[in-house]
């Protein structure tokens, strides 16, 4: 479950950001796409003993792009599959208890696969849970609150290593992470910040996602790092409003809204290499995704 920030901040209700462009074909855009697989057509025939169309050959031929997603049973992490699966995407969903998985997700998706990936485990098991067919990493892990102050630096640094790590051995060359604002609270002169605080006390919580922040960086991966305010439950309320790197200190935002804004990073040249950090407010302006994300800087 991904950690949330206690901020208290009132919002008004207001409609839903709407986006109008798609460009999930744009998925990977910094090299050039994979081709398809073509499935061999020579057998293929449709049920009424035709040989099958040119459309449909088409059809075949184009497969799916198949997301993993690294803590998929989390209360963001199952938004982020949910919405991946109403786009239409392939989702590869890693889960460490494969029972509760099958509670949290709808198992007989067929577009729906659930693996056991567990990112405190090395990065070998999880090049076996990610697979050559994942074509993307979207990472929503978060420690489970506890007595165990250690938690915090094994997920949210060392296990988001370990997946940057998996990628890189198996090729795949696009990360998104649900990080959180306040990270580098510090650099802010936020150290006395409530929330700063509050979420440092169970085992440096924000110092542990900021290392992992920079080691993405580093690792020449075409990453996106979305840092979301508080996060709420209930459905979205306000527009978006997409800041960069450490600006905001403040605010909240619906989980389904930091889903959308994980799926549609996927599809946009935008988001590329890019921090941003995302709250909603009652009297933000509506705007598109392409105007949120190249409204900010690549450092």
């Amino acid at each position: 479950m991904a950690t949330a920030l206690i901020i208290k901040t009132c919002l008004l209700s207001a409609p839903r950001l709407h986006h109008h462009h798609h460009r999930y074909p744009l998925l990977f855009s910094t090299t050039s796409p994979k081709p398809p697989k073509s499935q061999s057509l020579k057998s293929i025939k449709m049920e009424s003993g035709n040989e099958i169309t040119e459309e449909a050959k088409e059809n075949v031929n184009q497969k799916k792009k198949k997301i993993f997603v690294a803590g998929a049973t989390g209360s963001t992490g199952k938004r982020i599959v949910e919405q991946l699966l109403a786009k239409g995407f392939e989702v590869k969903a890693g889960v460490r208890d494969l029972d509760k998985a099958k509670t949290a997700l709808s198992e007989h998706n067929p577009s729906l696969q659930i693996v056991t990936a567990d990112v405190t485990e090395g990065s070998d098991k999880l090049v076996q849970a990610i697979g050559d067919d994942s074509e993307a990493v979207i990472c929503a892990t978060g420690f489970r609150p506890g007595w165990n102050l250690f938690a915090p630096w094994k997920v949210d640094n060392l296990g988001t290593v370990n997946l940057v790590e998996a990628c890189r051995k198996l090729g795949v060359k696009r990360f998104i992470l649900i990080s959180s604002i306040l990270v580098n609270g510090a650099a802010m002169g936020q150290i006395l910040n409530p929330a700063y605080i509050f979420l440092n006390i169970f085992g440096l919580t924000l110092v542990a996602k900021l290392q992992a922040e920079n080691y993405i960086r580093k690792s020449g991966i075409n990453y996106t790092i979305v840092r979301p305010g508080g996060l709420r439950n209930e459905p979205p309320s306000g527009n978006l409003v997409m800041e960069p790197e450490d600006t905001l200190y403040d605010g909240t935002i619906s989980r389904d809204l930091v889903a959308e804004v994980a799926v549609e990073a996927l599809g946009l040249p935008e988001s590329s290499y890019k921090v941003v950090e995302i709250v909603s407010r009652a009297d933000a302006p509506k705007r598109t995704y392409e105007d949120l994300f190249g409204s900010i800087k690549q450092k």
